[in-house]
């Protein structure tokens, strides 16, 4: 009975959802979907965006692809760059532009220490590929002397739904661990070798808030807003770096292809964070499709125009990095070669 109603309950979720989505489609609300990384910034860079209504669902990057690419959103976020798969899936051409960059931060629950720990790549990837399972473990005493850590198992927390944030993470793992690269590699949804799942972001943090002894990957902003303790990570010049705008300002000034998808993983600047990432807005190149109208394809245009510009403000104060110079450029290149009917919208 317990698994009817849960059942029962979904199904209503889920047709309220829909419902929602389909009077947003008709009174011109502008529907997106998507990373869970960057719903702290969209929700408040929408809130403050007074040209249009903005209805964002934080549904994982997976999500927002799948959205996008059945045409029921006018734009999907995502923290990994459409693979080929998924661009082959496409009915057209999708724009990516760059929205703000973030770093993803390694969170623990180990009682009775508080301190920061240190974390080298290659540990961090042993961890996940379970290979180290418990917190006193050799390895992360030789990188953390003078904290007290307990004979306590490691509980490896990750993503259940394909992830943006994920993709960062494995991404992270895959250049800085042999191992990891061989057998299990970077993706948006891998195959685990360890650990229980969460769903989102949210997810994730719960459960390690919940478990003693978890570890788990989260934005930054999520670890700062839940009050979790994370790790600094050791970037490729050997020094242990504390995930701060900052180091995600470093790690994200490099040079941008046209197409704006590069990543910035185990970056080279000996004082940039090792696991961060841009985030991409998605959107069709060609707008008119689905009876869409020009004025919806130019308002879906001009918002993003405005998150790329004014809404770069609202960053910092929740822990992300502004897009550089370059970033902006690029952005900008890419949001003029939006066409409706071929021709271009800005």
């Amino acid at each position: 009975m317990k698994v009817m109603k849960s059942l029962k309950l979904a199904v209503v979720a889920l047709a309220a959802s829909c419902m929602t989505m389909a009077a947003s489609a008709q009174d011109n609300t502008l529907l997106g979907a998507g990373s869970t990384f960057v719903y702290p910034l969209f929700s408040k860079m929408f809130s403050q965006y007074t040209a249009s209504k903005v209805n964002y669902q934080s549904i994982g990057s997976g999500g927002g692809i799948l959205q996008l690419t059945n045409k029921t959103v006018d734009f999907g976020d995502s923290d990994a760059p459409l693979n080929a798969d998924q661009t082959a899936k496409m009915s057209a051409p999708v724009l990516h532009i760059p929205m703000t960059s973030g770093a993803v931060v390694v969170t623990y629950n180990i009682p009775g220490v508080s301190a920061a720990l240190n974390l080298t790549g290659k540990d961090l990837a042993d961890i996940y590929l379970g290979k180290i399972t418990s917190w006193n473990a050799a390895e992360i005493k030789a990188t953390n002397k003078g904290v007290n850590l307990p004979e306590l198992p490691i509980v490896v927390i990750h993503r259940s739904d394909g992830s943006g944030t994920s993709f960062i993470f494995t991404d992270y793992l895959t250049k800085v661990n042999p191992d990891w690269a061989k057998k299990v590699g970077k993706a948006s949804a891998v195959n685990w070798p360890a650990g229980l799942g969460g769903k989102g972001s949210e997810g994730v943090a719960g459960l390690v808030k919940q478990t003693p002894g978890a570890i788990g990957y989260v934005e930054l902003a999520y670890a700062k807003q839940n009050k979790m303790p994370f790790a600094n990570i050791q970037n490729k010049s050997g020094k242990f770096i504390t995930p701060e705008i900052a180091a995600t300002t470093l790690a994200s000034n490099v040079a941008i292809p046209a197409d704006t998808k590069v990543s910035i993983t185990d970056t080279d600047n000996p004082k940039g964070y090792p696991i961060a990432s841009f985030t991409w807005a998605l959107i069709y190149k060609e707008q008119n499709y689905n009876s869409r109208s020009k004025e919806r394809a130019t308002a879906l245009v001009k918002l993003l125009w405005w998150n790329i510009h004014q809404g770069q403000a609202f960053c910092e104060p929740l822990t992300y990095a502004p897009l550089s110079k370059a970033a902006v450029k690029a952005a900008e290149a890419v949001l003029k070669s939006a066409t409706y009917d071929g021709k271009a919208i800005l």
